[in-house]
């Protein structure tokens, strides 16, 4: 038996990196699993290769209206919606007088407001369900700050704060909420970033994490797993770091 046998997972960002990973895994662990992506090609193709127990949907996450539509096609296309992963999210590596308010508004928008609207949209149909996971991926920029980030702090910090009172306020409802925190994951996004904003060795930096490496996609994936899981039943507005001992450092 897998671990999600008879759930249905909704995962923004699942085109490709961590989304892509965590809809793999579901499928392989008993999910049904829809994916949401503005990257309509590369969602398209890891929905065929996942087979009939996947689906892809076109999902802005900063649409009201996509949200609506994707949980309504979720839930006609699988029956139920137990699980939310608001994984969908932007990086760039900035200093502060340099980002503009465009930019800044831009990073906050999808990496805050998307996650916000996610919540919104599924909250009804798990509480008639009378129970349900969300789990939103923040980062350690959630938990501390970094030279170069202030707009992906700032939203990742509001993630981590949002998914507190979701927590309280759905708990009643047997529905929990928590956060992801990863470090440094060998992702495109992550690459492209330090590729076009820094100009660093990403391989790197690696070896200066404490457990020597980049972390994989599918390390992230198996901590959600566990959160979309009722392995996690009493887990609910925590937060959950995943980044090999990154901010384990004074």
């Amino acid at each position: 038996m897998g671990r999600l046998d008879g759930k249905v997972a909704l995962i923004t960002g699942a085109a490709r990196g961590q989304g892509a990973a965590e809809a793999r895994l579901f499928v392989a662990e008993g999910a049904h699993v829809m994916l949401g992506d503005v990257l309509d090609d590369d969602g398209a193709i890891v929905a065929k290769e996942l087979g009939e127990r996947a689906a892809y949907r076109h999902h802005d996450v900063t649409s009201e209206g996509d949200w609506d539509a994707i949980v309504a096609a979720t839930r006609s296309e699988f029956g139920r919606l137990d699980v939310l992963v608001n994984n969908a999210g932007v990086f760039r590596i900035v200093g502060m007088t340099a980002t503009s308010l465009d930019e800044y508004m831009r990073i906050v928008t999808i990496n805050q407001v998307g996650p916000f609207l996610g919540m919104k949209a599924v909250t009804e149909t798990m509480i008639g369900q009378g129970s349900g996971s969300i789990v939103n991926i923040s980062s350690v920029a959630g938990l501390a700050g970094s030279p170069g980030t202030i707009a992906y702090t700032a939203g990742k910090f509001a993630v981590r704060g949002m998914t507190k009172v979701a927590a309280l306020e759905l708990a009643p409802f047997g529905v929990r909420v928590n956060s992801v925190h990863p470090g440094l994951i060998d992702t495109p996004m992550l690459r492209e970033a330090f590729t076009r904003d820094v100009e660093v060795d990403i391989d790197g930096a690696g070896a200066n994490v404490p457990n020597g490496r980049l972390a994989t996609a599918e390390d992230v994936a198996r901590l959600v797993l566990y959160l979309a899981s009722d392995d996690s039943s009493y887990s609910t507005g925590s937060e959950f770091v995943v980044d090999g001992g990154m901010t384990a450092r004074l």
